[in-house]
């Protein structure tokens, strides 16, 4: 049996979760641009395969304080108005049949659990792994509960995922679309690259990795 686990941010989705929920909470006024103006930079550095690796750490940091109430409504209704219409409908399909068969049918993302819980609500999937905000009488701490899950922070939470469900990587396919989760897709084996980044390409292509290209959304039409 195949245990699947997807990565989410341009792989199940077309754009990033944490692009989708920022633009929330900057219209609703929970949080201001100058808080998180350092992202764009930290996008740059990323797409020209230079990221910064505590970049989550470093932008939570600047965000202590705010109502934890306030924050998972915002994701709630982020994903109802932004993230539902924009997941690929081949990857909710890939999703649907796995669970079909009775595969089990993990998340594993460097977005906040906080955006995440919403998505895992939609497909019924449980026990995903995500960045997690950590909250003290209500508010953010301005920490994260544990490592962020970019990089190396995602490998070792799926490792530990997979040691307590007694699953071998070898019967795991992990689907991505970043150079960032080569260390999983090195791992898994059926590393799938959906909607592969220039560096991801090139490494899939080489290796002669499965590779597949998501466009329709579930909103588009609409």
């Amino acid at each position: 049996m195949t245990f699947h686990v997807f990565d989410v941010d341009y792989t199940l989705i077309k754009k990033s979760s944490s692009l989708y929920f920022l633009l929330e909470v900057l219209g609703e006024k929970l949080v201001r641009f100058e808080q998180v103006r350092g992202l764009l930079v930290d996008w740059l550095r990323y797409r020209l395969g230079r990221p910064n690796m505590d970049f989550i750490e470093e932008a939570i940091a600047r965000l202590a304080g705010l109502d934890q109430g306030a924050l998972e409504a915002a994701a709630k209704q982020c994903f109802e108005t932004r993230i539902k219409k924009n997941i690929y409908v081949d990857a909710c399909s890939l999703v649907r049949a796995a669970q079909d068969r009775g595969e089990p049918v993990v998340f594993a993302s460097s977005t906040l659990k906080t955006i995440l819980d919403p998505v895992e609500a939609f497909f019924g999937v449980q026990g995903s792994v995500s960045s997690e905000l950590a909250f003290a009488d209500g508010k953010t701490t301005g920490r994260l509960v544990r490592r962020s899950l970019f990089g190396g922070g995602k490998k070792a939470a799926v490792d530990a995922l997979l040691e307590r469900a007694g699953v071998p990587w070898q019967d795991v396919a992990f689907y991505s679309d970043s150079y960032t989760d080569l260390p999983l897709l090195e791992a898994a084996g059926r590393p799938v690259a959906v909607n592969p980044d220039r560096f991801l390409r090139r490494i899939a292509s080489r290796r002669g990795w499965e590779t597949l290209r998501f466009t329709r959304t579930l909103g588009a039409g609409r």
